[in-house]
């Protein structure tokens, strides 16, 4: 069993159980006592379970936060690609921040950031910031898609219309130099190409397995993107080929 197994196991041991200590999820994970507080260490800063003494527990709004099955997969490279996203939010700002789960992971490195602003329309954000004083969060209002813990539709495109943010991170379905950005619906691709219309700077969280990848809707060049963070697994073809079709900046972690 892999870790990313383990984990994800571990999470849908917990969620049905309500509880469990640390020896019973060891029992059931055929795994030490130490492995399992690790592992439990690192998903409750994920903000998926709340740990309890001598275990954890399923968090009162899982409902909320509900990225279980989502944010397990390539978790390594999505936490290094947040980490640094979040290094590019200054004191000060106010940015945009999409319902993607990658976006999401930002939160925990936000929380050190001082008198910052966040405009969203992600329910898993709003839950994990809310108690944070350093931070403002303005929700943005429409119609609430239940699977994405997001909002959506016309309505929440005018909201961000009213707004300006110095930055705005997002992710995507896919990216190609042949067809730039693309998504699986139009509203993923009205919410994000509002982000991009009215942020000083577009930066696109993006893990390597979506890279030369198309989806369905095509909605933004790649000139839109003022920095592009993802993880080593893109190949050095393809950065020349991102770069020459207009990503301003590319970091690898």
């Amino acid at each position: 069993m892999t870790i990313q197994e383990r984990k994800k196991k571990i999470l849908a041991e917990v969620y049905e159980a309500g509880s469990l200590s640390v020896f019973e999820l060891a029992d059931k994970m055929a795994a030490s006592p130490a492995t399992i507080r690790r592992d439990l260490h690192e998903i409750t800063e994920q903000g998926l379970l709340v740990r309890t003494h001598g275990g954890a527990m399923k968090p009162d709004n899982a409902v909320i936060t509900g990225f279980s099955d989502k944010k397990v997969q390539r978790h390594e490279d999505k936490e290094r690609i947040a980490q640094e996203a979040a290094t590019l939010v200054d004191d000060g700002d106010t940015i945009f921040m999409d319902c993607g789960s990658t976006v999401f992971q930002m939160c925990t490195h936000l929380k050190k950031k001082a008198n910052i602003h966040v405009i969203t329309n992600s329910l898993p954000v709003l839950a994990e910031l809310i108690d944070v004083p350093s931070i403002r969060i303005n929700l943005i209002g429409g119609e609430l898609d239940k699977k994405r813990r997001a909002v959506h539709g016309q309505k929440a495109i005018e909201h961000i219309h009213g707004y300006h943010a110095a930055k705005c991170f997002i992710g995507v379905d896919g990216i190609s130099a042949e067809n730039g950005l693309t998504a699986h619906s139009e509203h993923e691709s009205g919410i994000t190409s509002a982000y991009l219309q009215n942020a000083s700077q577009a930066i696109l969280l993006c893990d390597s397995s979506k890279i030369g990848r198309d989806s369905y809707i095509k909605f933004a060049k790649l000139s839109a993107i003022s920095c592009l963070i993802t993880d080593g697994g893109i190949e050095e073809q393809t950065k020349k080929a991102l770069k020459a079709k207009g990503v301003a900046q590319l970091i690898v972690v």
